[in-house]
């Protein structure tokens, strides 16, 4: 991965790094799904299979204009060289143990799946069911896969391999590879589980909700165009989850390596989420949505619920800013344009001002002691996002590519102009 250093210099160009996400991929993958939903909402198709055909409506057409397009298997980040193509029986030993420690990953990870009991309830186990179906299929295209990519890999020995190695005494075993190897499927496996036990749940709410009814009711617009972007994200987001290949210049460059950073981000997902119903940050209790303050005032209600689809639609960009790359606690290629173009969290800060404005926690329907809880307990919730941005920039900045960006955005980026004024900074922090 590489930098024009002329863009470094720049005014209001964004670095772009040479592996960078175009534009045209993100903009493929919406069009897919939002044709998709076009047609789901006219036949009312707003089951489970139907928005799995909502992900690969959104899948399919980002794989061609990455492959097609962008020719991004070309890429020099993706470490392939198509032009010297070993020969098989060079490569076969590596590939069989490469294999070798693939399906062992992959045996850890279905006791892990098996032992969890809250991966056989809802919503996990539609998730469950998703993977055993496609188990076989997987197991039996990795052979040829694998013996394809090794013949053309720079350097086919990478985690897999070593885990290889290590599970059948066949070589000298990195354990520092095997530990990244297998904190890539760590993030991999968590995440890909939750994704796809959410695909369906939004994907129906916003389906089953009549269009006609919700343009003549701006709250309920508000809500049905905010969960339509919460559809968008999450199917961008599986699609990253589950193809992180490097002929598609997707793979996992390197997963978090740091406790802090793993810590900060499982509290915010089930089953150790902290915020959730009853844990030790919900701050709910006590309080109501925005549409129990404002009601019998249409143009406050009109107003603030754009806002709110504003803040989602933020959000929602910044996961199709990824592209086939979206992924929590991993580096795969640095992001510089859209939203990243403003901010370096651009997901974090939308999501954060929307909670603040959506529930309005200084307001109780309880009492002063629930008000001050409810703002005292956010506040936390915020600030473990703030942790979590920073447990992630001490991982990204390992990477050059992310040190040139990080300098790039800290001078010319809005937020951070925008926070500078605030502070009465006049520069950017050295």
């Amino acid at each position: 991965m590489y930098h024009d250093p002329a863009l470094a210099t720049a005014a209001r160009v964004p670095l772009r790094p040479a592996s960078a996400v175009s534009h045209g991929v993100g903009l493929a993958g919406l069009a897919g799904l939002v044709a998709w939903l076009v047609v789901t909402i006219h036949y009312r198709m707003d089951g489970p299979y139907a928005a799995l055909v909502g992900v690969a409506a959104c899948g399919v057409p980002m794989v061609l204009w990455s492959l097609l397009v962008d020719r991004v298997h070309r890429n020099p980040s993706t470490g392939i060289d198509w032009h010297a193509p070993r020969a098989w029986s060079a490569s076969l030993d590596v590939s069989l143990t490469k294999l070798a420690g693939l399906w062992l990953t992959w045996a850890g990870i279905a006791l892990i799946y098996a032992t969890g009991r809250f991966y056989g309830e809802m919503p996990f186990a539609f998730a469950m069911w998703c993977l055993t179906a496609a188990a076989p299929a997987l197991f039996v295209l990795s052979i040829p896969y694998v013996l394809w990519l090794d013949r053309h890999l720079a350097d086919p020995r990478d985690g897999a391999w070593h885990l290889g190695a290590w599970l059948l005494g066949t070589g000298t075993a990195d354990v520092a590879q095997i530990q990244a190897h297998l904190r890539a499927w760590a993030v991999k496996a968590f995440f890909l589980a939750f994704m796809l036990a959410i695909v369906p749940g939004g994907f129906g709410e916003f389906v089953a909700m009549d269009p006609r009814a919700a343009l003549a009711d701006p709250v309920r617009l508000a809500n049905w165009l905010i969960t339509f972007m919460f559809v968008v994200d999450v199917a961008f987001a599986t699609v990253g989850y589950l193809l992180t290949m490097r002929p598609l210049d997707a793979h996992i460059r390197s997963a978090n390596p740091f406790m802090a950073a793993w810590t900060a981000a499982l509290i915010c997902y089930p089953p150790f989420i902290m915020m959730d119903d009853g844990r030790p940050f919900d701050y709910r209790p006590g309080t109501a949505d925005w549409t129990h303050w404002m009601q019998g005032h249409p143009l406050l209600l009109a107003i603030t619920g754009a806002v709110l689809v504003a803040l989602t639609g933020i959000y929602a960009w910044a996961t199709v800013a990824f592209g086939l790359r979206f992924s929590n606690l991993t580096n795969r290629g640095v992001l510089t344009h859209g939203p990243y173009a403003w901010s370096r969290h651009p997901a974090y800060l939308a999501k954060n001002l929307f909670w603040w404005i959506s529930t309005i926690p200084l307001l109780s329907t309880g009492s002063l002691v629930d008000a001050a809880r409810a703002t005292i307990l956010l506040g936390v919730v915020s600030g473990i996002y703030y942790w979590r941005a920073k447990t992630e920039e001490r991982h990204l900045r390992e990477d050059p590519a992310y040190r040139d960006y990080d300098a790039w955005i800290e001078a010319h980026g809005a937020v951070p102009r925008f926070l500078r004024w605030a502070r009465g900074s006049s520069s950017p922090r050295a």
